[in-house]
């Protein structure tokens, strides 16, 4: 219920140009994206789907009932011949035609399957198809999470990257003003305020670059989530920080639904093995039918017998049973087609295993890196800032130049977009952290 006042809140709130925005969450996007992205919905219907290839299935194993009718018309009688001596008439051949003009008959029939083993078979592998798209679903909801959580903090990036070349065109337009106050009083020269003025500019290109970035990102974010691209959406920066994860604990990959997914399919394969071996089983079964015909030289219907319509019932109850003796060798070519299938997914098995036990591993490496980094940049800006403020300092003294002070600004921005840079790989190792562990619909919570 929460999920879908989310999405008709979201739908209504950001959708138009001249509507209010709210900022938009990770678990916003997420739960969004969970319930609007074509992959989550496909994934839905297949669970759904699954139901009824059970009920299909079962249906094999219940009373087969059908109604049948029929209504004849018989302009020339088939004729016999037989021994006229049965007839009282010996040594002659008498020409007889049977049957009337007109016949119709209704009846209804039953066959019940009393024993084939490829039915019970297939009803245990409908259910383990079912148990198959529901770890599939979870699986492609993971997928969603991951790619929307690192669209999210690709976007986040972006805007940080933005409020740094904001306060950098901050300072170099004060920079500039002083300068220009300097040069209108003879105390600079015009080239030095030339350079500010040709800086600022560059600034202020990179400015409207790193808009056009943020709007292609955002658009980016729309797809993943399945938001209509004309919606408007703000990010808060609130949720770009460093959280503490535990990089000692252990983690068990066969609970992964990457691997739980293949050793579905290896159930699968093992019940359409014994799918094919019920060929060598007999199957046994029930029938029963009963018929009423009427027949005459008129139509039979809402006829009667001083019409010379007769009407008559008949029925029948029977067991059919069949023994397969030689299929010709096709059934054991079969089971030799379904163990090398199931040989070459134990070998998916143990690859994919030895995948997530790297991808884990890796992740971890690349956490304990990415928090080495963000120290070190860390720190890198407090001097950088450090230096900045004291060439600036400087410079209104006349005690440095002005290249010693734009070398600042510059090494500054670096050492803040560095650090950025350091807390983006930081968050998208993270995500790979929380996948390998089988953990991303934390984000959500």
């Amino acid at each position: 219920m929460k999920k879908i006042i989310l999405t008709a809140f979201l739908i209504i709130g950001i959708a138009g140009n001249a509507q209010e925005t709210k900022p938009l969450t990770l678990k916003d996007a997420i739960s969004y994206a969970l319930e609007n992205k074509a992959e989550a919905k496909k994934a839905k219907l297949e669970v759904e789907n699954s139901e009824y290839k059970i009920d299909e299935v079962r249906s094999r194993a219940l009373p087969q009932i059908s109604a049948n009718g029929s209504l004849n018309y018989n302009p020339i009688l088939q004729t016999t011949v037989i021994d006229g001596d049965n007839f009282g008439a010996p040594g002659t051949t008498i020409q007889a035609a049977f049957g009337q003009k007109w016949n119709s008959g209704a009846g209804v029939s039953l066959n019940q399957t009393l024993f084939d083993q490829s039915v019970f078979i297939g009803l245990k592998a409908a259910k383990t198809t079912r148990d198959f798209y529901l770890i599939n679903a979870q699986l492609t909801e993971e997928q969603v999470i991951e790619r929307v959580a690192n669209a999210y903090y690709q976007l986040l990036v972006q805007q940080e990257k933005l409020t740094v070349i904001d306060n950098n065109l901050k300072n170099t337009n004060k920079v500039k003003e002083i300068i220009k106050g300097q040069f209108e009083a003879g105390l600079a020269k015009k080239i030095d305020l030339d350079r500010v003025l040709v800086r600022a500019n560059n600034i202020n290109a990179q400015r409207q670059q790193m808009l056009n970035a943020i709007a292609l990102q955002e658009n980016a974010l729309k797809f993943y989530i399945g938001m209509p691209m004309e919606s408007k959406i703000t990010i808060q920066n609130t949720a770009f920080e460093v959280t503490p994860v535990d990089l000692l604990a252990a983690t068990d990959v066969t609970e992964r639904n990457e691997y739980l997914v293949l050793k579905k399919q290896e159930q699968l394969l093992e019940y359409q093995k014994k799918s094919v071996l019920a060929g060598y089983y007999p199957t046994l079964s029930l029938s029963g039918s009963y018929n009423y015909i009427g027949q005459g030289p008129e139509v039979p219907l809402f006829q009667k017998p001083e019409n010379g319509v007769y009407w008559s019932d008949y029925a029948s109850i029977g067991l059919s049973l069949k023994v397969p003796i030689f299929s010709g060798f096709g059934t054991k070519a079969k089971v030799k087609q379904a163990e090398n299938s199931l040989q070459s997914l134990k070998a998916d098995l143990d690859n994919t295993k030895l995948s997530l036990d790297l991808a884990y591993d890796n992740a971890k490496k690349q956490m304990e890196n990415s928090i080495i980094t963000i120290n070190d940049q860390k720190e890198n800006v407090q001097l950088a800032e450090e230096v900045r403020n004291n060439t600036n300092n400087n410079y209104i003294q006349g005690l440095t130049s002005l290249t010693d002070l734009l070398d600042a600004e510059n090494a500054l921005v670096e050492a803040q977009n560095n650090y950025t840079n350091a807390i983006l790989e930081y968050k998208l190792a993270e995500i790979q952290l929380f996948k390998s562990k089988g953990e991303l619909k934390t984000l959500t919570q």
